[in-house]
């Protein structure tokens, strides 16, 4: 019986520590829907809203997106390809990363909060593909001043902020492991 008890007290904490995370990929969500609902009741237009510290660095301007990420994909027709490109085959990535988030014990603790930043966003512009006809809606726009040969950063939202600085964190912490980690496998 201590037995079973003791299973079901790991497997309680196992489900804590994976499930966790997965409040702020909703928090994320929220702000992402929330946001893009703002500028989309509050300036239907499309074009420049407002330019925040009056210098052309940081604008907020509406536009609207039918393709992915830097607007890859602009040029497909619309149809039924289309939408299986952009929305089924994103469900099934992100199907994916779910799966193998519970299924492994390879991610630490930041690894995991990194991954559901990155499920929140991706879900955040799956939503808009399918219940926005106009496309994604896009309103934060950065001046690069020639950086990368460009002058503007593609506008982006929310949704992708947090996939783009997620992924990164990601791989920062696969590239160079965090301190708890290196502990855990120096004390095997």
């Amino acid at each position: 019986m201590d037995e079973i008890m003791d299973k079901a007290t790991v497997n309680t904490e196992k489900g804590k520590k994976y499930l966790k995370p997965f409040i702020f990929t909703a928090l994320i969500i929220i702000v992402d829907q929330v946001s893009k609902a703002f500028i989309s009741i509050k300036w239907p237009s499309y074009g420049v809203i407002k330019d925040v510290f009056n210098n052309g660095f940081l604008l907020i301007y509406h536009v609207r997106n039918k393709a992915v990420a830097f607007s890859l994909g602009e040029n497909i027709p619309e149809g039924l390809f289309k939408q299986f490109l952009f929305v089924i085959v994103p469900i099934f990535v992100l199907a994916f990363l779910v799966w193998y988030y519970i299924k492994s014990d390879e991610f630490s603790k930041l690894q995991r909060w990194a991954i559901a930043g990155i499920i929140g966003g991706g879900l955040g512009n799956i939503i808009d593909r399918i219940f926005r006809k106009e496309g994604v809606v896009d309103f934060i726009s950065v001046k690069l001043y020639g950086l990368f040969g460009m002058e503007r950063w593609p506008t982006f939202n929310m949704a992708d902020s947090s996939v783009v600085i997620c992924c990164l964190l990601l791989l920062a912490t696969m590239i160079k492991p965090e301190k708890e980690t290196l502990k855990e496998n120096l004390n095997e």
